[in-house]
């Protein structure tokens, strides 16, 4: 029964208060910006097109609102959490309360598949659109630096996908603060280059793209019909990732009681409408028929003649969406290490504060390596399907969990509350599980095998060093 051993609220709440704890700087604004810059990034740039021409046709706006409906009732249930709970970690500190310290490993551990490979992958994205935007400009570097040796035009190392997270690393260790103003630019940068495409996109639209809006199911499951719609989904879900990062900020929010649901139901709702009407214009100014690409905005802007300039805009656009998108998995991922290494469930040097900048360096700086290795030479720019498979898994385990923690612990101060307990966890974990269900046999083998690696380590070595098992053996437990 040790293994779920449960961390008791009033225990994180007094570790979060220590003396050496995360500095709490962010505001509500400054947390939307979060969201908002781990949100909008790769997948809006790179997936929404061969969704649209694979899966959905135009009707790739229904995939939108099917997958921020079950982000939705996933982020209400995370509000609740990061207001009762507001400690760094996000959906494996709020399961260790609850649910017990193996299933809060196994989640900490999806949340590694999450943040970790996302910015690995969004990373080697970034280099390819750095690479072309050097190209419109005449300049053509080797294909042995902006390339892996296992991509289909290989080369020998991706060293730009690399000198980027390098750089965004820094970026972190230097403080939250820092880093927070950082993202908030290129937030509004990024932010405003999609409105301005939605808005001079709008006067270029084909409504003969339009019909047929669902197209008719071909006879294959997920190839157009709701199918289709379902499949593309959980295709773009890849595209939603980024607002439970919001979450791990908690510990270093000024006022998390107040500013974590302003973060978390924020971020996901402006993005969800900027998604919709980015749908619907990409759909209208190309046919879905040819948007089966890795760059599908460049496809629309080639559509609208008459405007050369818009290209540059969009591309750099685009590089600024990657990069806040890099900023925020690589914060995310670091939290968590700090949050399960407080634990002793990972080695201390994870939870190691820098004595002035106060952050945790050195998991940056381990976190960095093994990201690079990964982005430098590994052809992971389609692993998409399984970054997003760890988030829901999280997803469902978190609107779990509130079910469990009203029943255990009813009278506990909650100053946001999930509504209408046990339906929204319920259609919480229904929506997300069909998201699951619906990504294919591939990534599931995929995110088997990672599950049974962590599990390994959690056997063979954070369950014999753990804190909360210590106590529970010195209790004769």
């Amino acid at each position: 029964m040790r293994l779920f051993a449960t961390k008791p609220i009033e225990t994180l709440l007094a570790e979060a208060e220590g003396e050496e704890t995360l500095k709490r700087s962010l505001g509500p604004l400054s947390l939307i910006a979060l969201g908002i810059g781990a949100i909008i990034g790769a997948g809006i740039f790179t997936l929404t097109g061969v969704a649209a021409a694979t899966h959905a046709g135009p009707a790739l706006t229904y995939s939108f609102i099917l997958a921020a409906i079950g982000c939705a009732f996933a982020g209400i249930c995370y509000s609740e959490f990061s207001t009762m709970i507001p400690i760094a970690g996000s959906a494996y500190t709020y399961c260790y309360a609850t649910l017990g310290e193996l299933a809060a490993w196994i989640i900490g551990w999806a949340l590694v598949l999450e943040y970790a490979v996302a910015a690995a992958t969004v990373s080697v994205s970034w280099a390819a659109t750095f690479d072309s935007i050097l190209v419109s400009f005449g300049i053509e570097m080797p294909r042995s630096i902006v390339a892996s040796p296992f991509d289909p035009q290989p080369g020998k190392i991706n060293l730009i996908a690399v000198l980027i997270l390098c750089v965004i690393s820094a970026v972190l260790i230097r403080g939250i603060s820092e880093s927070a103003k950082f993202n908030d630019f290129i937030v509004v940068l990024k932010v405003a280059v999609v409105v301005f495409f939605i808005g001079i996109g709008y006067f270029f639209i084909n409504r003969q793209n339009y019909h047929p809006f669902l197209p008719p199911n071909t006879g294959n499951f997920g190839v157009f019909g709701w199918s289709g719609v379902l499949a593309g989904a959980a295709q773009i879900f890849f595209a939603y990732i980024g607002f439970d990062a919001v979450s791990t900020a908690a510990q270093e929010a000024r006022n998390p009681k107040r500013d974590m649901p302003i973060g978390i139901i924020g971020s996901l709702a402006i993005c969800t409408v900027l998604y919709i009407l980015y749908g619907l214009v990409l759909t209208g100014i190309v046919n879905y028929k040819d948007l089966n690409v890795a760059a599908p905005l460049a496809v629309a802007v080639d559509h609208m003649k008459g405007l050369p300039w818009v290209g540059f805009l969009m591309k750099l656009g685009s590089l600024c969406g990657l990069t806040s998108v890099m900023l925020v998995m690589l914060l995310g991922q670091s939290r968590v290490f700090y949050s399960m290494s407080k634990d002793r469930l990972l080695p201390k040097l994870f939870s190691d504060l820098h004595p002035r900048l106060r952050t945790p360096w050195k998991s940056n700086l381990l976190l960095l390596v093994f990201v690079s290795l990964g982005a430098a030479f590994t052809p992971i720019a389609k692993l998409g399907n399984l970054t997003s498979i760890g988030t829901l898994f999280a997803f469902v385990v978190v609107c779990i969990a509130v079910v469990i923690m009203r029943k255990k612990e009813p009278s506990l101060p909650r100053p946001f509350k999930t509504p209408l307990v046990p339906l929204v966890p319920a259609l919480g974990v229904i929506v997300n599980v069909g998201l699951m269900a619906a990504l294919g046999a591939a990534t599931w083998i995929a995110f088997l095998i990672w599950m049974i690696l962590g599990l390994a380590i959690y056997f063979g070595y954070s369950r014999h060093v753990s804190r909360v098992q210590e106590a529970e053996s010195a209790r004769g437990v």
